[in-house]
């Protein structure tokens, strides 16, 4: 339905009972057919001349084209395409964006300029709108000619659809893009994806057709919460969690006076058949009331055995809390294993994270350019690439480590400067949470709070396999590394000394940056030497309980019986 026309559309007959809470969104704006400049500008703007004027300009004039070009609006991001001068124009330029909630709205803008102007003049636009539909699939619509609706189904994640969009105010000119829904996330943390080497994880775990069975155990630890909501004047609440599944309900202990609890607590539920959801209550303790601080609901379906999901929770009803929950499946007479444990051993695991490039940054010095580095934090620890030099468009390919703990990955592209205060040119945050082991995911992320700009990266939940041979090759470039990094950096503070002497600025700047280039390596030769030594604990374990089953078995029993 647009308002105020109206049109009809076919309900799904299927409701996975999911909800959507963002997506990503890729656009092409392929070109725009039959446009007149002038011609729009003369219906925009109120005229007082007389109609023979009007004609006689429009006459002499109407075929007068200047430079235009199209910005794409969703939400706070926008993009532009290149400019133009036609008036059947063609640009086939890709932009992605990120969506927040099930529910979009498009916007595309038409402006006359030129990439020299100072002032740029509005002439129209139109709008698309893309919703969620409750049978996992997309539903695109628009206002199309002669003020009817125009709509586009769009199946499953990677199906693309191409829509040919009239501008409004005018009687002739559209706008011809094509529209693909990559990815759509969903509050229990499961995502629909549209990569081929996702669908099969996808559908191993959350697919709809696995049939829940009964007599298996549900183990939920709550772990903890962030940026919850609080209408005390001190800014703190006193937060605790119910969470209900069937006819169960449990509750955590209160954590006073805090928006960021750390609860680390377990709870059991017998496993029910028929898609039950687990309802979850966020409250703050009051002394007469407690006040409700967010709700959410979690799908169960499709938890195959021994699978463990860690997931942070959006709490909805608010505008702001989320909380992470571990949740694991086991049988009931099954041997359960270690259900205290962390849903990831996170200790012999770690978060691989390659800068591969950025594009279309926003220029950040008079000149036009900027000189861009990446600054990355992963909960407390904090490391940066190099800096490339007077580039919109540099290439790091750097990779940096951190030891898997499930914290926020948040990416800060700055503009090198040496005397004045670094300009922010974008951030974003880097999901990984809910990939498989060892699985490299490749992705073009748009930055936030900027005009332009993306950055390429690839990112992959490492496990190691401690075998033999790898610890014996991490232990030889451990100890080639164990010389190389203190040198380094003896060498790099000697030639700092010998800067600051000379008084050189731009030579103290570059020498400064190798510094904190060479200490992030030898953040990243510790990690490797924790990782070494995680792995070579778990082999000495493994070997201690190989001894002791050997050592107890009948066969060894009885050897010894007859040899006494």
């Amino acid at each position: 339905m647009v308002e105020p026309r109206r049109a009809c559309f076919s309900l799904p007959s299927i409701d996975l009972r999911k909800k959507a809470v963002g997506g990503l969104l890729s656009i092409t704006v392929v070109s725009a057919s039959n446009l007149n400049v002038l011609s729009m500008k003369n219906n925009n703007v109120e005229s007082t001349k007389s109609s023979s004027i009007s004609s006689q300009s429009s006459g002499n004039y109407g075929n007068h084209i200047e430079q235009i070009f199209i910005e794409v609006e969703l939400g706070d991001l926008s993009r532009k395409t290149n400019f133009t001068q036609s008036s059947n124009p063609k640009w086939n330029t890709v932009f992605n964006l990120v969506m927040h909630g099930d529910t979009g709205i498009l916007k595309f803008h038409l402006y006359e300029g030129g990439p020299s102007s100072v002032k740029l003049n509005y002439l129209s636009s139109c709008e698309i709108k893309l919703k969620y539909v409750a049978d996992d699939s997309t539903t695109f619509w628009a206002i199309g000619r002669k003020s009817g609706v125009m709509a586009k189904h769009s199946q499953n994640c990677g199906q693309e659809v191409e829509m040919s969009v009239p501008f409004e105010d005018t009687n002739f000119g559209e706008l011809t893009v094509r529209l693909v829904l990559k990815e759509w996330q969903f509050s229990d943390g499961s995502v629909t994806m549209s990569s081929s080497l996702n669908n099969q994880f996808q559908s191993s775990i959350y697919g709809s057709s696995l049939q829940l069975r009964t007599g298996r155990k549900l183990s939920i630890t709550l772990v903890e919460g962030r940026s919850l909501i609080t209408k005390d004047k001190s800014g703190k609440c006193d937060p605790y969690v119910k969470l209900e599944y069937g006819k169960s309900i449990q509750r955590t202990k209160t954590i006073y006076h805090t928006t960021n609890p750390l609860w680390n607590q377990m709870f059991e539920f017998d496993e029910m058949g028929g898609g039950e959801c687990l309802k979850i209550k966020c409250c703050s303790a009051e002394k007469i009331s407690d006040e409700s601080i967010g709700s959410a609901r979690v799908n169960l379906e499709g938890l195959l055995d021994g699978a463990c999901r860690d997931v942070w929770i959006p709490l909805e009803k608010v505008i702001s809390g989320e909380l992470r929950l571990q949740i694991h499946v086991s049988k009931k007479n099954g041997q359960e294993g270690n259900w205290n444990s962390p849903a990831r051993s996170f200790s012999a695991g770690w978060v691989e994270l390659v800068l591969i490039e950025a594009r279309d940054l926003v220029a950040a010095d008079l000149r036009g350019t900027s000189d861009p580095y990446v600054r990355v934090q992963y909960g407390n620890s904090k490391k940066r690439t190099k800096v490339m030099y007077k580039t919109l468009n540099p290439q790091w390919h750097q990779t940096l480590e951190f030891p898997d703990t499930g914290s926020r990955l948040v990416l800060h592209v700055k503009d090198h400067n040496a005397v004045l205060p670094e300009t922010s040119i974008g951030d974003c945050v880097v999901e990984y949470e809910m990939l498989p082991p060892n699985q490299v995911a490749n992705k073009w992320i748009p930055l936030q709070g900027v005009k332009t700009g993306e950055i390429h990266v690839q990112v992959t939940r490492r496990i190691p396999e401690p075998q033999k041979k790898q610890i014996f090759s991490s232990n030889n470039s451990s100890s080639s590394q164990e010389h190389k990094v203190p040198a380094k950096m003896r060498e790099l503070l000697k030639k700092l000394q010998e800067l600051v002497d000379e008084g050189d600025l731009d030579g103290l700047s570059l020498a400064v940056s190798e510094l904190e280039i060479a200490e992030d390596t030898q953040e990243e030769h510790i990690l490797l030497l924790e990782r070494e030594k995680a792995m070579l604990v778990n082999k000495i374990n493994e070997l201690g309980h190989e001894i002791s089953r050997s050592a107890s078995s009948p066969s060894s029993l009885s050897s010894y019986e007859h040899q006494n």
